[in-house]
């Protein structure tokens, strides 16, 4: 690889990191071209090289946000069914400082994605996939016989999925209530009750 080549690709990895430090602190709505240079010590100039505006730098941003929530330790699926459901919860759930981070930072994406068009469908699309997943959860627990044939996979994906929305909110504004200890006491509590219900 190239000198030239090795610089530029340094150059936008640190325009990467100042962009989600601006993020972490500040959310979208903090998100300038201004704010990203500032926090790389550079002129504005150098940022705008790699965008041409606010509408490229908030997408390259929602690429960011989705590579390190993909990235982030996450609990492994230990086996089919209720298990793996319980792991998606769990994963999901703001219980270290940078699921903190990632949770307040795809809250405060939802003001952005519900007045654009474009990341209003992104958004939908990936509300879409993580029902997918759950619902895969609730699907092999019928077969293994830990929820009864009779549970309704997409209700009950949907379900938990509001749960656990709710409790990440709940989290984020509320954090000396709702620590990670309580978080999984109440996220257990939940699938328990999911696993009751589903019977009745």
């Amino acid at each position: 690889m190239s000198p030239a080549r090795t610089d530029h690709d340094a150059r936008r990895h640190d325009v990467s990191e100042a962009v989600w430090q601006v993020l972490a602190e500040h959310g979208f709505a903090g998100l300038t071209l201004r704010a990203v240079a500032s926090a790389m010590g550079a002129s504005t100039g150098l940022v705008t090289h790699y965008f041409s505006g606010k509408q490229a730098l908030v997408a390259h941003a929602l690429d960011i946000l989705e590579a390190r929530t993909q990235a982030r330790p996450r609990l492994p699926y230990p086996s089919p069914g209720l298990a793996t459901l319980r792991a998606q919860v769990l994963n999901m759930l703001p219980l270290t400082p940078e699921g903190v981070t990632i949770n307040r930072v795809w809250v405060c994406s939802w003001d952005m994605a519900l007045a654009d068009p474009a990341l209003y469908a992104a958004q939908t699309a990936r509300y879409e996939r993580i029902r997918a997943d759950l619902r895969t959860a609730v699907e092999d627990a019928r077969r293994l016989g830990e929820l009864p044939a009779t549970a309704d996979p997409a209700d009950l994906a949907a379900t938990v999925l509001s749960f656990t929305h709710g409790l990440v909110v709940q989290a984020l504004f509320d954090p000396a209530s709702f620590p990670p200890d309580r978080q999984r006491d109440l996220a257990e509590n939940f699938l328990a009750t999911v696993r009751l219900s589903a019977r009745a």
